[in-house]
């Protein structure tokens, strides 16, 4: 049974990775399971929902979309946080994020997208490496240096020409954010975007931070101003979550 339970979240978890639709071949190969037990759980998972199928591959169901929307339902600090992206969109015009971290990725659970923006890709439920996003490395720097090696796969993977691929640098990187109280990458996650984060410290370790995405050839005055500014709505969040006792 406990097999049973771990085989279907590592199928669910495969489909929800992939950008396609996966065939059955497909999905043996990514989670190592045999085709009896894997064919049979895929009928079981499609006859619920959890799957959907055109009948030669497989995709995620309506079903796994309930169970992601009841988590953001239930989240305590969502609706704060979502002010907070509000506020700070307001004051920078760019894109601001709310994410948690989630072992070796960060998980996006809200997003004001700047009105500026011509192309605009949902991030809300995307799972990003954290070491190539400014959220991520602003929570990876409130874990030691050993935390965080046991914690990222190696090699690192690269999303860009710009990502931290080496352990050493990324460890440095983290020093750096650790004596200044936030993160900023440029282009590391995405072409032509930077990013500057910070830590919600209402739990220890913080397990959330807020960020804004900008053009990556912004002009330092204009990055150091946004940088103010989440440092600022952030710190102001925090404080609202502690005052509400909501960890």
């Amino acid at each position: 049974m406990v097999k049973s339970a771990e085989r279907t979240v590592r199928i669910l978890e495969a489909l929800a990775a992939s950008p396609d639709k996966l065939t059955l071949s497909e999905l043996q190969q990514s989670t190592g399971f045999p085709r009896s037990s894997l064919h049979a759980l895929m009928r079981t998972l499609v006859e619920l929902n959890w799957v959907e199928t055109d009948g030669s591959a497989f995709g995620i169901g309506p079903h796994a979309l309930l169970t992601g929307t009841a988590y953001l339902d239930k989240d305590p600090a969502l609706p704060l946080a979502q002010e907070t992206l509000e506020d700070l969109r307001a004051e920078t015009g760019q894109t601001a994020h709310f994410a948690r971290r989630d072992e070796a990725h960060v998980l996006y659970l809200a997003t004001r997208e700047s009105r500026e923006a011509h192309h605009v890709i949902p991030r809300v439920g995307r799972r990003l490496p954290a070491h190539v996003t400014a959220l991520g490395q602003v929570l990876l720097a409130q874990l030691t240096d050993d935390e965080v090696k046991a914690l990222l796969p190696e090699p690192l993977p690269g999303l860009t020409e710009h990502s931290i691929v080496d352990v050493a640098k990324l460890t440095g990187e983290l020093d750096q954010v650790r004596t200044r109280g936030w993160a900023y990458e440029r282009e590391q996650g995405t072409p032509g975007v930077a990013c500057v984060a910070v830590a919600v410290d209402y739990r220890i370790p913080a397990t959330d931070a807020i960020s804004c995405s900008m053009p990556a050839g912004l002009p330092p005055a204009e990055v150091e101003k946004i940088t103010d500014a989440v440092i600022r709505h952030t710190r102001k969040l925090a404080a609202t979550l502690r005052r509400e006792g909501i960890r």
